[in-house]
C-alpha cells in the first residue's frame, strides 16, 4: 500500500478514536476533543474498526468538484479575451463575455485564468515603486512651501492655515506663519518675512495651487504668471511646481509632524489665536531647527542679498493689476465702481489703462506711470458673497468667515425673483363667456323698461 493523503483534522480523528478503542477515553471524552455528537463518534467507530483508518480520509479527495467549468470553457473564455478583452479588467472582461458572446463566468474566476495566463497583473504586482529624490546639496538652493489647513489652536480658537517654508538640503524650517487661509496676500506675507531673515533662495519649491500656476493654457492676460510668480520674477527667484505631493514629501512630513508637535507646544506655552501665535514661532521654529535640521552636503549658501529698497519691495509685494479707464473717469475693480478725481492729468487718461495697487493690509492705490491718482468710491456698499459663487477648498474658510461677516452687518431682505414670460398679469376686466341667469334677467328688464319708456 502507497501513501495516503491526509488533513491534519483527519490524522487528529485517528489519534483519538485509537485511545477509544484502546480503552484510554470514553466516547463523551472523544466527542468533546473533536467538537462532535456522541452519535457522531460511534458511527466514525463503526468505519474505524471495520475499514480501518484509511477509511476516515474524506470521500470527496481526488474526485473533480460537482461546480467545475465545464471543459474547453476555459480554453474558449480566454481565447476571446485574448482577441477582444485583452486590455480589460477582470470585471469588465466579465460582464463583456456574458453579454456579447454569451459565455458566464464569475469574475473571480476569470481573474485567476487571467493572471495565471499573464494577462492581468494582481495589485501588489502593479505596484510601482518611486525612487526617492537626493535632497539638494547647497543650502537656499531649494525651497518647499506649503499650507496646512488645521485646528492648530484646538478649542482655543478657530482653525486657520500654517505655511511652512521648508529648506529641502537641510529640511530646517525657514519661515512659518499663521494666516486665515492660502491666499496670494498670505504668501505675500511669508515672502517679505523670509527675504528679511533669509534673503533670496534659488527657486520654491511648491504644489500646483492657483497662487502659484496658472490653470489655464491659453489665458490671454497676466503674461502666464501668477501675481505671486510675477512678485517672483521681479525679484529674480524661480517657481517651481511639484506634480505629486510625494515630491515636496519633505514639506508635507513636516506639517504632519507640526500637526502633533506643534499644537501640544501651543498647548503648553497657553497661546491663543494667529497673532500670538506668530509672536511665538520664531522661537520654536529655533528649537525645532536644532533637533532636526541636518547638514548639508555642501558648506555653501546660495541665499543672495535682498539688493531692492523698502518702497521697491513694498511695489512688488503686492496685487498689481491694469484697469481701463472709461469715458466718465471710472473703472471697474473688485466689483467696485472707482471714480478718479478730475485734474490735469486725469483727463487725459480716458481710454487708457492705469495700475492699480492694493497691499494685504487694505491700502489700495490708483498709479499713472508711478504718480498716485487721487480717487473716490462710487459705489461704496460693501459687496457680499455672490450667490452660487465659485470658491476654491482653500479659500472656503475665509469665503465662509467673510459671508459670515455681512449676514451679521446686513438685516434679512426680501429678494426679488425674474418674472416668468407667461405670467398672469391682471387688468380688471372680466373675460367674455356664456351669460348666468341673472345676467339675461338683468337684459330682459332692462329691455322691457326701454320699450314702455319708447312708448
Amino acid at each position: 500500500m502507497g501513501w495516503v493523503l491526509m488533513s491534519e483534522r483527519e490524522v487528529h480523528r485517528i489519534e483519538v478514536l485509537s485511545a477509544v478503542v484502546a480503552g484510554r477515553m470514553s466516547t463523551s471524552e472523544a466527542a468533546s476533543v473533536l467538537c462532535l455528537s456522541d452519535r457522531q463518534v460511534q458511527r466514525l467507530l463503526i468505519t474505524f474498526r471495520e475499514d480501518g483508518a484509511i477509511a476516515l480520509r474524506h470521500k470527496a479527495r481526488g474526485r473533480p468538484s460537482n461546480n467545475r467549468t465545464t471543459e474547453g470553457l476555459r480554453d474558449l473564455a480566454m481565447a476571446l479575451v485574448r482577441e477582444h478583452y485583452a486590455d480589460f479588467g477582470p470585471t469588465l472582461a466579465a460582464e463583456k463575455l456574458a453579454e456579447r458572446d454569451g459565455v458566464k463566468i464569475s469574475r473571480e474566476t476569470l481573474r485567476k485564468w487571467m493572471v495565471a495566463d499573464g494577462l492581468w497583473l494582481s495589485r501588489s504586482q502593479r505596484r510601482v515603486f518611486h525612487r526617492p529624490r537626493l535632497r539638494r546639496e547647497c543650502y537656499g538652493e531649494l525651497i518647499q512651501i506649503d499650507g496646512s489647513d488645521h485646528r492648530w489652536f484646538e478649542d482655543r480658537d478657530a482653525p486657520c492655515t500654517l505655511i511652512v517654508a521648508v529648506d529641502d538640503a537641510t529640511s530646517a524650517i525657514q519661515e512659518m506663519r499663521f494666516v486665515p487661509s492660502e491666499s496670494t496676500f498670505a504668501y505675500f506675507e511669508m515672502l517679505a518675512g523670509y527675504l528679511r531673515s533669509h534673503g533670496k533662495p534659488v527657486a520654491f519649491y511648491s504644489d500646483k495651487h492657483s497662487v502659484f500656476r496658472v490653470a489655464k493654457a491659453d489665458a490671454k492676460s497676466g503674461q502666464q504668471a501668477t501675481q505671486f510668480g510675477r512678485a517672483l520674477l521681479e525679484l529674480n527667484i524661480e517657481i517651481l511646481c511639484a506634480n505629486s505631493s510625494q515630491a515636496k514629501g519633505r514639506v508635507v512630513r513636516k506639517n504632519r509632524t507640526l500637526q502633533d508637535r506643534l499644537v501640544k507646544e501651543m498647548r503648553l506655552d497657553g497661546v491663543t489665536g494667529m497673532t500670538a501665535g506668530n509672536d511665538w514661532l520664531p522661537g520654536y521654529i529655533l528649537r525645532h531647527n536644532q533637533q532636526f535640521a541636518r547638514t548639508p552636503a555642501r558648506p555653501d549658501n546660495l541665499h543672495r542679498a535682498v539688493t531692492e529698497t523698502p518702497d521697491r519691495l513694498n511695489d512688488i509685494l503686492c496685487w498689481r493689476d491694469e484697469r481701463y479707464v472709461g469715458q466718465q473717469l471710472t473703472f471697474s475693480y473688485e466689483r467696485k465702481r472707482i471714480m478718479l478725481e478730475e485734474s490735469e492729468i486725469s483727463r487725459g487718461l480716458v481710454g487708457k489703462y492705469v495700475d492699480t495697487y492694493a497691499w494685504p493690509d487694505g491700502r489700495f492705490e490708483v498709479r499713472w506711470k508711478g504718480f498716485s491718482l487721487p480717487y473716490r468710491v462710487f459705489d461704496p456698499d460693501q459687496q457680499r458673497v455672490t450667490h452660487a459663487a465659485i470658491t476654491e477648498n482653500k479659500r472656503l474658510s475665509e469665503a465662509l468667515a467673510f459671508a459670515k461677516e455681512i449676514q451679521e452687518a446686513r438685516q434679512a431682505e426680501p429678494v426679488k425673483v425674474g418674472k416668468q414670460r407667461t405670467k398672469y398679469t391682471p387688468t380688471g376686466r372680466r373675460p367674455p363667456g356664456p351669460k348666468g341667469w341673472a345676467e339675461k334677467r338683468g337684459d330682459l328688464l332692462r329691455a322691457k323698461t326701454a320699450s314702455h319708456a319708447a312708448e
